[in-house]
């Protein structure tokens, strides 16, 4: 098997098949292992991926605890809190903050010794066999593998090779994105255990403090263009520029466009998942964007119902048939909930603010509290709960 890309979907699924047996080429065509990316609530499917799987201890261990999330004003008052210990309790406590770059980390570090990865690894041309496929590098390599695996992201070579040019599956939202890490004890001694956000109209600011004593900043603003900027680190400072309260020494210490994670905010949809040997998982098929904030879950759980198919089914193309049938309504369903969320994550106007905020004082109340846990997490499926113990029960037989 041959997997194209060693984020978190490729990584959970290269360990997945070859504990299963598999032999697994893992190629990633970045250089090293990648710092540049931001916090992000781990839970849902992904965290029963995870206990499966077996690194949720290992995944709790580089987990953040959060006192308090709070929405704060250009002075830097608190004008709303965000129910997130309510939405952790609705969740059971099933539910952790970390770093995306230490995901990955623990990812790779419970990777199989005979998983072959391989970094600077690019694919350039994709050839169908009957019986599998041979993937062409860079460099001139050839490898000949029973199956392809597409896990290279929402900006994936495999799906434009495959399947066709990225604007016919991306559907952009309206947003960009960025997210950097810098020092600045000011900043450190305000934020503590908190996370801080802008309280803001179009554009919004957020920091939270690292273990190594940084501050990371995530930033999102509407745009109607989708167009990436040429120079990330010119393009947050005018665009954030003039917020007050914390922003103005983020924008002084913003580093250098090459260390600034910076996308557009975005979805995938496609019709098909899987064309002959070649599968795709993760944001390269189903991205739904951080305004449902669950792309590391749906990744690893993703990668979780592929693997359990192809160990379940003697016929590699039924096991592919079985994953998208499983996995795609439960895709979908989020990427619905982000769309819906939109305004929730970031108001378009005074009065959507206003809304948002007299609804986050009375989150307090039941019914309320319901409302907000539904829009900001989505509904909760079931289906890896069905293989854990369909598992089980093979294996007790």
């Amino acid at each position: 098997m041959a997997i194209c890309g060693a984020g978190i979907a490729g990584l959970a699924l290269a360990e997945r098949m070859s504990t299963l047996g598999a032999e697994v080429v893992l190629l990633e065509r970045s250089s090293g292992h990648r710092a540049q990316g931001y916090m992000i609530d781990f839970f849902g499917a992904g965290y029963e991926a995870a206990e499966a799987i077996g690194v949720l201890p290992a995944i709790h261990d580089v987990a953040y605890h959060i006192a308090e999330a709070s929405l704060v004003d250009q002075h830097g008052h608190r004008r709303a809190r965000l129910p997130y210990g309510q939405i952790a309790k609705a969740l059971d406590g099933r539910l952790c903050s970390v770093m995306r770059p230490d995901l990955e980390k623990v990812l790779r570090d419970n990777l199989p010794r005979n998983v072959d990865l391989r970094f600077g690894a690019s694919v350039c041309q994709v050839s169908h066999r009957n019986d599998g496929v041979t993937v062409r590098l860079d460099d001139g390599e050839e490898l000949d593998a029973d199956l392809l695996v597409g896990a290279d992201g929402i900006h994936s070579t495999v799906r434009a090779l495959v399947f066709g040019a990225e604007p016919r599956y991306l559907r952009y939202l309206g947003f960009h994105t960025a997210a950097f890490v810098f020092d600045a004890p000011g900043i450190r001694e305000a934020t503590g255990a908190k996370v801080l956000l802008t309280d803001t109209i179009d554009r919004q600011m957020g920091f939270y403090l690292l273990r190594d004593g940084r501050v990371a900043v995530f930033a999102v603003h509407r745009t109607p263009d989708p167009q990436l900027p040429d120079d990330a680190r010119a393009a947050i400072r005018t665009t954030y520029a003039g917020m007050g309260w914390l922003v103005a020494e983020a924008l002084e210490r913003c580093p250098r466009s090459e260390d600034i994670y910076y996308d557009q905010v975005a979805q995938v949809e496609m019709p098909r998942w899987r064309q002959g040997r070649v599968v795709l998982i993760g944001d390269a098929c189903s991205a739904v964007s951080l305004l449902a904030g669950q792309g590391a879950s749906l990744a690893m759980a993703g990668a979780y119902v592929l693997a359990e198919q192809l160990r379940r089914t003697s016929s590699v193309d039924r096991a592919l048939d079985f994953y998208e049938r499983l996995w795609r309504p439960v895709a979908e369903e989020k990427q619905k909930s982000g769309r819906d969320a939109a305004h929730w994550f970031l108001p378009a106007s005074s009065s959507q603010l206003w809304i948002r905020r007299a609804a986050l004082r009375l989150a307090w109340l039941p019914v309320v509290n319901r409302y907000l846990s539904a829009a900001l997490v989505g509904e909760p499926t079931a289906v890896i709960a069905m293989l854990r113990r369909g598992s089980e029960d093979s294996s007790d037989s």
